[in-house]
């Protein structure tokens, strides 16, 4: 059975999580694919192309990317190339501190490109990147025509 994983599950956006693909045939090409939803309701995918080792497995972090949205070793490569469906689209996170945003991991069969709705991925999970840690205090500035937010650590 083909089992996706992100470590740690739910993290800060600026900390590195690891991805893990076990359960594979050895050598077996698959696609990683990453998407989000952002709070327009706009999507936002990257995906890589790998072949899994000796073992049945894939991490980012040793194996490199055989194409898709980038190609060599990057452990962050899913989440950092991000590219809206939409053109002209920015990511950007209004919320900070409210909600985090979902990343969706998924494992596809073979280079898949997304093109086929019905698609069905081996394996999925889900990984939380908050943009404000736990205890984190906002405190809004207005002084003359200077508008802010000050973020107190706890």
């Amino acid at each position: 059975m083909v089992e996706v994983t992100v470590t740690p599950q739910s993290s800060l956006a600026d900390r590195p999580v690891q991805i893990r693909v076990r359960g594979l045939s050895p050598s077996q090409l698959v696609t990683l694919r990453a998407w989000l939803k952002d709070e327009q309701g706009e999507r936002f995918q990257s995906r890589a192309f790998f072949r899994a080792d000796g073992a049945g497995e894939v991490d980012p972090a040793l194996h490199a990317a055989l194409g898709g949205s980038y190609s060599g070793v990057w452990p962050m490569g899913l989440f950092w190339f991000l590219q809206p469906d939409t053109l002209f689209r920015r990511l950007v996170k209004r919320d900070v501190a409210g909600s985090p945003f979902r990343v969706r991991l998924e494992v596809l069969e073979g280079l898949s490109m997304g093109l086929d709705p019905r698609e069905q991925p081996l394996a999925s999970c889900e990984a939380e990147r908050w943009y404000v840690g736990p205890g984190v205090q906002r405190v809004p500035i207005r002084e003359g025509r200077v508008r802010g937010a000050l973020f107190l650590p706890p």
